[in-house]
């Protein structure tokens, strides 16, 4: 199961989100075949797709 948070610049998380957020820490991630664990060279690209966004997106804010 996926549980998604919005959090907000300056917003602090509830208690039940820590809570929930420290119970999945217990559990090992599930690979399949919908989501399949990447390749290192995937792992790259996709930090550096990361890298690109965050920029764009810090650059369109100021």
């Amino acid at each position: 199961m996926v549980k998604t948070y919005i959090v907000k610049k300056g917003q602090k998380p509830t208690k039940e989100q820590i809570r929930a957020i420290k119970e999945a820490k217990k559990h090992p991630i599930t690979f399949d075949k919908d989501c399949e664990e990447l390749s290192p060279a995937m792992q790259k690209a996709f930090r550096c797709a990361v890298i690109q966004r965050n920029r764009r997106i810090h650059e369109e804010r100021t």
